[in-house]
């Protein structure tokens, strides 16, 4: 016998489903993430501003 089956690409895109069965122990908002961020670029900024040429 032949192999007569038609293979037809899968409907899901090639997307991966994942399921929020897992919870971290660690919840950060995006709030707080944002201002962490805001405060890393500022010392950053002070950084280039304040620091000077080792010679």
């Amino acid at each position: 016998m032949t192999d007569d089956k038609i293979r037809l690409p899968s409907g899901q895109g090639g997307l991966t489903r994942f399921f929020d069965d897992y919870k971290s122990k660690i919840e950060i908002s995006p709030g707080v993430v944002v201002i962490l961020c805001l405060v890393v670029m500022i010392i950053i900024i002070l950084l280039h501003y304040f620091g000077g040429t080792v010679f």
